[in-house]
Parts: C-alpha cells; sequence; structure tokens
C-alpha cells in the first residue's frame, strides 16, 4: 500500500511538472498523425528518462484507439536489467489537436494530462520521437527493438534540433531474442 502511495505522489509531482512555464520556443508537431495507423507496439530505443524509467530495459510503449477516441496507454518494462520485476502503467491519451492528431495530453492521475508531442514521424509509421514543450522528457520510439546507428543518429541529432540536452539522452536496453 505504501508502495502504491508513493508511486501514486511521484506521479503527481512528475504531472505537476506540466504546470510549469514551457521552455523554448514552441515545439512543432507532425502536420497529422493517422491514429489507427500509430497504434499498436513502439519499443522505446532511447529516451531522456523520468524517474520511473531509469534503468528500464525492454521498454515497451503500447496504444489502443478506445470507442470515444481516447487512447488507451500500456508502458511496460523490466526494472534494471533482462529478467528484473515487470513494471506496468496504464495512463490514458487524451488527443487535444484535431485534426492534426500530433498533440495530447497523457494521464497518469487525475485530473492532471502532461504535454505528450508526436514531433517527428516516418511515413512508413515505424519511427516516431514523443516530445514535451518543456524539453525534460522525450523518447525515440520504433516498431523494432532495434534500428540501425545511421537511424539513431538522425533521431538524435533531430532531438538536439529540438533543444534538448543530448548529453542526457540514453539508449534503452533491448532484447528479445528469448522471451
Amino acid at each position: 500500500m505504501m508502495a502504491r502511495l508513493r508511486v501514486g505522489v511521484a506521479l503527481l509531482a512528475l504531472a505537476g511538472l506540466t504546470a510549469c512555464a514551457a521552455k523554448g520556443p514552441e515545439m512543432e508537431t507532425v502536420d497529422y498523425v493517422d491514429l489507427e495507423r500509430f497504434m499498436g507496439d513502439w519499443y522505446v530505443i532511447a529516451n531522456i528518462p523520468t524517474f520511473l524509467e531509469k534503468g528500464a530495459h525492454n521498454a515497451v510503449e503500447t496504444y489502443a484507439l478506445n470507442d470515444d477516441g481516447t487512447v488507451a496507454t500500456t508502458f511496460t518494462y523490466r526494472k534494471g536489467a533482462f529478467d528484473g520485476k515487470l513494471k506496468q502503467y496504464n495512463p490514458k491519451g487524451f488527443i487535444r489537436d484535431d485534426p492534426s492528431n500530433a498533440l495530447w495530453g497523457m494521464r497518469f492521475i487525475w485530473p492532471i494530462k502532461a504535454d505528450y508531442r508526436v514531433v517527428y514521424l516516418d511515413d512508413n509509421y515505424t519511427q516516431t520521437i514523443i516530445g514535451r514543450q518543456k524539453r525534460d522528457f522525450v523518447w525515440i520510439m520504433a516498431r523494432t527493438p532495434e534500428i540501425s546507428d545511421e537511424d539513431y543518429a538522425k533521431l538524435r541529432d533531430f532531438v538536439a534540433d529540438l533543444g534538448y540536452d543530448v548529453s542526457k539522452l540514453q539508449k534503452v536496453p533491448q532484447s528479445w531474442s528469448d522471451q
């Protein structure tokens, strides 16, 4: 019970970060996200992690479109190692910018909706970058658990061009061969 309370308080503090002043110029989103194509599994390739994600292995974000237009989200990872404790969180996404579908509010704890922006999405919907206006957290994700070094460098440079401190960017270990 105390562990859940601590996680709840920590999530509330994280969500409270969204109320702070924005950092830098307005972060542009992609022009359009086809929500049905965007749904499904996204492997977290690299991120500037939140406190919950530090030490995450095999991190995967899964999206499913609800009938009411919200997005059911399941974030899973192994804590500290590939055989570490399985962690799962289920925030709910709210599309805030119709018709682009690229600006979301992500709610971990009611009523706060954290800023969540689709700032890069390749034409094939195989690689994406999710950013925040504050430029505090960022996620490079792909439909596969690994991407080429060339693709990673391109995406890292994109993150830097957004105004992030890429020295804080960490690759997320992914290994699915024995799963």
